[in-house]
């Protein structure tokens, strides 16, 4: 795909989209539904309901950006939650594995180091 800054947050919207909207009614479902500003420079993923198809909004500084992706065989799995939220947050090597066909519910994160917030 391309290469994003850490600071980049992905937010999947866990309801059913209609993928012929574009970026203004797309950006007004980061709002409304995902609760985010669409202008922050994160990334927003829509999939349709039967989940072969899927498209990311997000701002560049100068516009909208929006990648589209149809399968043409299976459906992107995405992770299931305990909540019953309309939005989920996941990162960016989520995303990336989700994009190449990888089912999360099986794979398992290993013990990393990481910072402690004070």
């Amino acid at each position: 795909m391309f290469t994003l800054p850490s600071a980049v947050q992905v937010f999947i919207c866990l309801q059913p989209t209609d993928l012929r909207k574009s970026f203004d009614r797309l950006a007004a479902l980061v709002s409304g539904v995902i609760g985010q500003n669409p202008l922050s420079g994160h990334l927003f993923v829509f999939l349709n309901r039967d989940r072969d198809r899927v498209k990311i909004l997000f701002w560049d500084r100068s516009g909208y950006c929006l990648y589209y992706k149809r399968l043409e065989a299976g459906t992107f799995k995405i992770p299931q939650r305990d909540d019953s939220g309309t939005s989920a947050a996941i990162s960016i090597p989520e995303l990336t594995l989700i994009l190449e066909g990888i089912d999360l519910s099986y794979a398992r994160r290993r013990k990393r180091f990481s910072l402690k917030q004070a």
